[in-house]
């Protein structure tokens, strides 16, 4: 793990952090970015995928990022430092070196991941080659090594967060947000964007129907 003197060293040769929030695909990364946009953070969203039904608040995505692993170009991110750009992760490894990031990281119980991401796809006609039991182990797998990652590699700071934390206490985690990015953010604005009614595959109820 890096040492603080490490940190210290990274800020003074590559300026401010990137503004990363991270996690699996329906952990709620874009609730989070919706906190950021809320508490003030600049944020690198192009647009092109629109809200929906099962994000009606938006996606805050930026295209280019879901070609990381093929990326030759590297310096548009110069212009990221200081703002908040959405990568699942599974794509963090892919970032270079010669930059600090300050990760976001989403969780959210996996049953219920796999309940939002098996409905999104119901709507759209769609279905999943992969079935449940495999599902979890990637999703196991793909968090153990971005732990391993966010822990081990001194460009990266890291802060996880509970999906379900942040919708019974939002106030909480905007908090714990503000104090990690260690930015000015108006926490209670952070907060009042947090839609408990968006909570519609909780682990609880999950269970009660499969029992």
């Amino acid at each position: 793990m890096p040492s603080r003197l490490h940190k210290i060293y990274r800020r003074l040769r590559y300026g401010q952090p990137i503004i990363v929030v991270s996690g699996l695909p329906r952990s709620g990364t874009s609730m989070a970015m919706k906190m950021l946009e809320a508490g003030g953070v600049p944020l690198l969203i192009d647009g092109v995928r629109t809200a929906d039904e099962d994000n009606p608040k938006g996606y805050f995505e930026f295209e280019r990022v879901k070609d990381l692993a093929g990326e030759q170009e590297w310096s548009w991110l110069d212009d990221l430092r200081g703002k908040g750009v959405k990568i699942i992760s599974y794509l963090l490894k892919e970032l270079p070196r010669n930059h600090n990031y300050k990760v976001l990281l989403m969780r959210r119980d996996l049953e219920e991941i796999l309940a939002s991401q098996s409905k999104m796809l119901e709507r759209r006609g769609e279905s999943s080659a992969t079935d449940d039991e495999r599902m979890v182990e990637l999703f196991e797998s793909d968090l153990w090594k971005t732990n391993y990652l966010l822990k081990h590699n001194p460009q990266f700071e890291a802060l996880e967060i509970h999906y379900r934390d942040v919708l019974t206490n939002p106030l909480e985690q905007a908090q714990r947000i503000k104090d990690f990015l260690g930015i000015e953010m108006p926490v209670e604005q952070m907060a009042q964007v947090v839609d408990p009614d968006l909570y519609r595959n909780r682990a609880e109820a999950l269970a009660s129907r499969e029992s």
